[in-house]
């Protein structure tokens, strides 16, 4: 029986029980997949494509006012249809292979745009660079570019498989009208062998697209470390009159004309950068170009002339290191890409890295006795500052005003890598663990081990504040400064003007930022910094009752300009109570907020490891990495999972290099940046098993209480803390029974509980 389908009306959505078929009478529909869309008209069929699956994989919806007649496929039902119906069979089979022709076209598109985006990516950056050298500019390297590799597959379509499909519709339309043989079950077989195709086909589509999208970033991003930036800002640097500018204008128009057309790339951040370009181009031309403001700058900066020998002299460096770091300085200084990749330039940085930490370590040492360090000095330890004409000069003044009283506070576990190496010197703090997760007590016991010290030696060396800080200074500090540059390739720990890639008052990590990012997270995440721990107090009858504690992380900010965060470890020593460590850039060019909700994910991570020992990831001992690992080792077979699903599922884990560390820290975050923000975008799978470990604060609860994704997993949380929330307040009851006093613990218990 035909049926009315008003405009606008969605027919089959994608994710729903493959239970039928539908013909178009009248009209036109729309079939849209992740990664690109077609058009069904009159006497095409709906739903053939999706028949391999048991869910629709594409969404039909009405363009116009469509009428359709409608077929309920039952388990093998496919077959007794085409039996019965001879005329139905050849619609069938021709818009089958019609719809198969117009997916392949697709397919074909996106592979060609993943190429043509890669391409023209790299040889934009390479342009980029060119110009630099011209104009004798140091380049500033993308962070996401070395991260960029060409379009790979690893299930990819046969390549005849356009062809066959192509030959096959004409084969059929020739064959099929003439044959006076029963041909139901070769066309079931058909169909099936087609769906079965489209549905890999669509499977590879969407994983180009999501390939199309990352590398889209880096044209245009929130961040503005992209190439858009890169060629703006160069192209006001070089004067008007300059032959190069007309070309850097063309430049940057045909980027303006390739992000129009990248759907992955926000409008509303498309047109505000563009007005914003078009804005300063007017007041260029209205003011006209004033290469005299870098001369002013210079001026203003005088007094920081020769900062690399008042930092040679106070830490007192024999003349052969003096001599080398100068040298190896004004090596850097000379280069014009410092982020060249040959032999030279890469030994030219590790020389100039090792002479930095030794002379660091130098005049570390010299100012633990010292109350009034130089102001010079002061830059270096915490921004690896060294040279006036390498940080730039207006940098430099800023780094000058910022140095005195840079706003760290250790009481609120923030540290400059200064102040951190100083509360190690002074036994307030342990140092950290090294690259091979040995804490300080474990690596002497291992020189002793290895005959390098003798037992009386490691008694002594235990204890020595001296050798902590030294452990400290040549373990965790310099890899880590490496790591939170982000760009391990072309890291080199000198303050350079090439590295900042925004305003440095924008990106300098303070106390005040540090506290909003977090207080952001915990908004969402409540339980985040939480642990569980035993509380007795046999005085007045609590043998054993399990709390909850709040211990936020200590950050350390170390002395680069970089995009990177590290989460070096979750605990010191053994206690389960003491703080996280985590490690940012002092001047962090990416959003902070973004960088410490990766931060938190992996320590939601790591702390459960922690806890769970051995069995983290046996699913017979429910945990959040445990239940996380199940998921994604047998993701499948899950039937929870739509196909959509388990594309999104594939493509990620190629990403994250089959890290199901990597995958959670990344289902984290969404969890935190969108679905914190009634903004939906996990599987039902990871949305369930993230709500049950790293619960919503209670008024976002309150408010997707009325949505039916999250209703039921709410639901179930809410039981499991009502029952505790019980349990704490019979114990307070007994005990104002004997009118003794509730223990603080208690109370901030419950009040946990009831967050």
């Amino acid at each position: 029986m035909a049926k009315e389908i008003q405009q606008g009306t969605v027919i089959c959505q994608s994710g729903q029980p493959a239970d039928s078929i539908h013909m178009i009478i009248k009209g036109t529909v729309r079939a849209i997949y992740p990664g690109g869309e077609y058009f069904l008209e009159k006497g095409d069929v709906i739903g053939l494509c999706d028949l391999y699956r048991e869910n629709y994989i594409f969404t039909y919806t009405a363009l116009d006012d469509v009428t359709i007649a409608s077929f309920p496929i039952k388990k093998d039902g496919l077959a007794a249809l085409l039996r019965r119906q001879p005329d139905f069979s050849q619609i069938t089979a021709k818009s089958c292979l019609k719809q198969t022709n117009h997916i392949l076209e697709v397919y074909e598109l996106i592979k060609y745009d993943c190429g043509s985006l890669y391409q023209y990516i790299t040889e934009s950056y390479g342009e980029y660079c060119n110009l630099c050298e011209r104009h004798r500019i140091s380049p500033r390297l993308l962070p996401d570019l070395e991260e960029i590799k060409p379009l790979e597959l690893e299930d990819d379509i046969p390549r005849w498989i356009g062809s066959y499909y192509e030959n096959m519709a004409g084969v059929l339309a020739q064959t099929l009208p003439h044959c006076r043989i029963p041909y139901s079950d070769f066309l079931n077989g058909l169909l099936m062998k087609t769906s079965q195709d489209i549905s890999e086909i669509v499977s590879i589509c969407h994983i180009m697209s999501y390939y199309k999208s990352d590398i889209a970033k880096t044209l245009m991003n929130n961040d503005r470390l992209d190439l858009f930036d890169l060629y703006t800002s160069l192209f006001f640097r070089v004067s008007p009159d300059d032959e190069d500018s007309t070309s850097i204008s063309a430049d940057i128009s045909r980027m303006m004309i390739h992000l129009e057309g990248i759907s992955s790339i926000s409008q509303e951040l498309y047109q505000s950068r563009v007005q914003e370009y078009k804005k300063k181009l007017a007041d260029r031309e209205e003011h006209g170009f004033n290469p005299s403001e870098k001369n002013t700058q210079e001026q203003d900066s005088c007094d920081l002339t020769g900062s690399i020998n008042t930092i040679l002299q106070y830490a007192g460096c024999d003349k052969y290191l003096c001599s080398d770091f100068r040298k190896y300085v004004d090596e850097y200084k000379a280069q014009i890409d410092k982020n060249a990749t040959d032999d030279a330039s890469r030994k030219l940085r590790m020389n100039l890295t090792k002479t930095f930490y030794k002379v660091y370590e130098a005049a570390f040492k010299k100012s633990l006795e010292d109350d009034h360090i130089p102001t010079v000095l002061k830059m270096f330890f915490q921004f690896g500052y060294v040279d006036e004409e390498l940080a730039g000069a207006e940098n430099a003044s800023y780094l000058s005003s910022i140095a005195e009283r840079f706003p760290s506070n250790p009481e609120q576990h923030v540290y400059t890598a200064y102040e951190w190496m100083k509360a190690v010197y002074l036994g307030e703090k342990e140092p950290s663990r090294n690259e091979f997760d040995l804490d300080f007590p474990g690596y002497v016991r291992e020189l002793k081990t290895n005959g390098k010290i003798t037992a009386a030696q490691e008694k002594e060396m235990v204890d020595d504040n001296n050798e902590k800080v030294l452990f400290e200074l040549n373990n965790m500090f310099p890899i880590v400064n490496k790591m939170t540059f982000g760009r391990i390739t072309t890291f080199c720990p000198v303050f350079s003007e090439h590295n900042v890639l925004k305003e440095l008052e924008k990106g300098m990590v303070t106390q005040q930022k540090m506290a909003e990012a977090l207080n952001s997270i915990r908004s969402i995440d409540f339980g985040a910094y939480y642990r569980e721990t035993v509380y007795t107090n046999s005085s007045i009858g609590i043998a054993k009752e399990y709390i909850s504690i709040e211990v936020l992380p200590d950050v350390i900010l170390m002395p680069n300009v970089g995009i990177r965060g590290v989460m070096w470890q979750e605990i010191e020593g053994k206690r389960r109570t003491t703080p996280a460590r985590m490690m940012v850039p002092i001047f962090q060019m990416e959003d902070l907020t973004a960088t410490m909700t990766r931060l938190t994910g992996e320590f939601r991570w790591e702390m459960c490891r922690r806890v769970q020992g051995p069995r983290w990831n046996d699913v017979s001992e429910p945990s959040l990495t445990s239940e996380y690992f199940d998921y994604i080792q047998f993701y499948k077979k899950n039937h929870d999972l739509t196909a959509d699903a388990k594309d999104k599922i594939k493509s990620a884990m190629q990403k994250a290099k089959n890290s199901y560390k990597e995958m959670f820290v990344r289902d984290y975050i969404t969890w935190i940046m969108y679905e914190g923000n009634s903004s939906p975008r996990l599987n039902k799978v990871a949305r369930t098993i993230i709500a049950a470990y790293c619960p919503f604060s209670k008024e976002i609860r309150d408010r997707l209480m009325a949505n039916p994704m999250y209703k039921e997993m709410l639901e179930k949380y809410s039981l499991k803390m009502s029952q505790k929330v019980h349990h704490i307040d019979n114990l307070c009851q007994k005990l104002n029974n004997t009118r003794t006093p509730v223990p603080e613990e208690i109370l901030n218990q419950k009040k946990f509980l009831e967050s």
